[in-house]
């Protein structure tokens, strides 16, 4: 394992130039952090589809947030880069807060 002095663990953060179609698509169904270059992130989304413009420039990226059924859009330029999420652990996480709040 990775190990700090201190005894924390050090993230393992794969860090990409630019966004782009490409690594758009190896994004979709997955739940995602979307980083946009202005300094925002769009937490806990899942990304759903890619879109084209009449134009052809310009590539729509579909999401919708968790437990909510209605999409959304955002131009890729505007993404600077996505951080993926285990669902497994935000889950795990839920049911112990639930079982703790049991042993009143």
């Amino acid at each position: 394992m990775l190990e700090s002095p201190s005894g924390t663990r050090k993230r393992l953060v794969i860090i990409m130039e630019y966004f782009s179609l490409n690594s758009a698509k190896s994004f979709l169904g997955k739940n995602v952090n979307l980083h946009l270059k202005d300094g925002a992130v769009i937490v806990n989304v899942q990304l759903t589809a890619i879109s084209k413009r009449e134009s052809g420039k310009n590539c729509l990226l579909e999401y919708t947030t968790y437990g909510n059924c209605k999409t959304t859009r955002i131009p890729i330029r505007n993404v600077a880069w996505a951080e993926m999420l285990n669902r497994n652990l935000i889950q795990t996480g839920n049911l112990k807060i639930l079982a703790g709040s049991d042993k009143s």
